[in-house]
């Protein structure tokens, strides 16, 4: 299985990014509480498709850990049974993880398709790690890695439980989506060290200027996400409020987050013009340099859309995604700078 390693990391990283796209989905859909409870949805394993399905009825089969809706409180069957002809209170003990109980079918399956494609992440994952196994001579650390990444999915599950739970919490929110991050960057390490062992892998030439500014601008970008993600939650608690009909009101008064986030981005483009120019005028051989730059017109293209043209449909999953992507690149860029050389500059 150690011949097809690399597939299987790669396999596993693209599942992860399906993941970060499915959140992004669901935060610009407002599905978070599509799914009221976890790991089921509303204690079905195939959600309800009608409100129907979640109300009190007469002669109805409801078996144990199964949801409905009354008086505006989720109530959860105690056991397996039929109903009879009157509410019997008995059958049923009150939720009490939270007192959201509202049901939107598109909200609802749009959360439950955002799970099952972490289901399939993480069993992508643990694969990758049983593969592992193949370097148990020539690389521990990869298995290891590996491991560790099969645990940051079950701790990012776990996480994902606690947003619902706290009614998505912005701070548990945004450490949800820095722990994707730093899944996708276990597994680029991985991929890249295992590359080394079953592939040529390209060297690049040395140069230290060079490698600086990229650690700087991975920090750069990872803040710049941590900053979005709280913009982010701005944006969604003034729709709320507003309503969808007064998209334009939204930012007449944003955060001071948000005049941060988009300084900050005249310095990550900046930065990154200064890696592209210096990786040309050196010939350093870092092509992703280009991808970079690209990446970032991309980011500051869809944020300029998202505030002068109110939020267009999908801007807000292609911002979140394309800043995923970045942090993804230039980490695997910092890994490419740490290759061992044939040649080094002054």
């Amino acid at each position: 299985m150690k011949f097809n390693f690399q597939k299987i990391t790669k396999t596993a990283l693209i599942l992860v990014y399906l993941v970060i796209i499915a959140g992004a989905l669901v935060r610009m859909t407002g599905s978070g509480m599509g799914c009221p409870d976890w790991p089921r949805c509303f204690g079905y394993y195939i959600p309800p498709t009608d409100i129907k399905e979640l109300m009190w009825s007469p002669n109805h089969e409801f078996s144990k850990g199964q949801v409905i809706i009354k008086d505006e409180k989720l109530w959860v069957a105690k056991e397996n049974f039929t109903t009879k002809d009157t509410y019997d209170v008995g059958n049923w003990e009150a939720y009490t993880k939270h007192d959201y109980a509202e049901f939107n079918p598109v909200h609802t399956w749009v959360e439950y398709v955002n799970r099952l494609v972490g289901a399939l992440a993480g069993l992508a994952v643990f694969i990758m790690a049983i593969a592992s196994f193949g370097f148990w001579r020539k690389k521990t650390s990869i298995i290891l890695l590996s491991w560790f990444s099969v645990f940051m999915m079950g701790f990012q599950a776990w996480l994902g439980a606690t947003v619902v739970y706290s009614v998505l919490n912005p701070v548990k929110i945004t450490l949800h989506m820095v722990v994707a991050l730093i899944i996708v960057a276990v597994i680029l390490y991985i991929l890249d060290k295992s590359k080394a062992l079953t592939h040529t892998a390209i060297s690049f030439k040395k140069d230290t200027l060079f490698k600086s500014l990229l650690i700087t601008s991975l920090i750069i970008t990872l803040i710049q996400v941590v900053l979005g993600t709280e913009v982010r939650q701005f944006v969604d608690e003034r729709v709320k409020m507003l309503g969808y009909e007064n998209m334009h009101l939204v930012m007449d008064s944003p955060i001071i987050n948000f005049y941060i986030h988009r300084s900050f981005s005249f310095v990550v483009f900046g930065i990154n013009l200064w890696l592209y120019l210096r990786n040309r005028k050196l010939n350093l051989g870092y092509a992703k340099a280009t991808w970079v730059m690209w990446l970032i017109l991309l980011e500051i293209t869809s944020g300029v859309i998202m505030y002068y043209f109110d939020f267009p449909f999908g801007m807000q999953t292609t911002h979140l995604v394309t800043a995923s992507a970045l942090f993804g690149i230039q980490f695997y860029m910092i890994l490419e700078s740490g290759r061992k050389t044939q040649q080094h500059l002054a």
